[in-house]
């Protein structure tokens, strides 16, 4: 168990770094998806956010999953683990059966067990899940649920730094151009 717990403050602190860094957004969830299925020992491990209509699951970053799984076809925010956007860690333990899942053959055939989904918050809504894959039956730990809670919460900070950047960077150079027309003299 202390090992266990190790390897998340490790793990925890590594995705803070990385959100901390100056790496690409597509980087830093990359990375927090690859952080989340090595220290949980899982398959694989997805982040989904919300479309823009919040009906749509869109796979954003995934690790351990192959092309085809990620591409099996939207998943519907209403269909597929549902209480996850209402706030809630739902854990699937026999995927292929679970009718809250909906590609339960997909999932058989990719050789997913277990899966676990966990909201993503930024302030006080829900933008999408981290969903964590286990090639066996497993029950998650309360443990393993805080961490994923934890990372998932890092990824939707990360998300909303990298909308403010681009906002801020087009102000930007909307203000120098505006300022190289009224002052062509002076070097913004």
């Amino acid at each position: 168990m202390q090992k266990k717990t190790e390897v998340y403050y490790q793990s925890l602190y590594e995705a803070a770094a990385a959100l901390n860094s100056a790496r690409a957004p597509a980087q830093i969830l990359q990375s927090i998806v690859e952080k989340v299925a090595r220290a949980v020992g899982a398959k694989g491990c997805s982040l989904m956010l919300l479309s823009a209509d919040e009906k749509v699951l869109e796979h954003t970053a995934a690790f351990g999953l192959s092309d085809w799984y990620i591409r099996k076809g939207p998943v519907s925010a209403d269909k597929s683990l549902h209480d996850a956007l209402e706030g809630k860690v739902v854990a699937a333990l026999h995927a292929s059966e679970d009718e809250r899942i909906q590609y339960r053959e997909q999932a058989k055939k990719e050789g997913i067990a277990t899966i676990l989904s966990v909201p993503m918050r930024l302030h006080d809504r829900i933008v999408g899940v981290v969903r964590v894959y286990t090639a066996e039956p497993r029950h998650f730990t309360e443990e393993d649920i805080h961490f994923v809670g934890a990372v998932a919460n890092l990824g939707a900070i990360a998300m909303e730094n990298a909308k403010l950047y681009e906002t801020l960077k087009k102000d930007y150079e909307s203000f120098r151009r505006d300022m190289l027309e009224h002052h062509p003299l002076r070097d913004w």
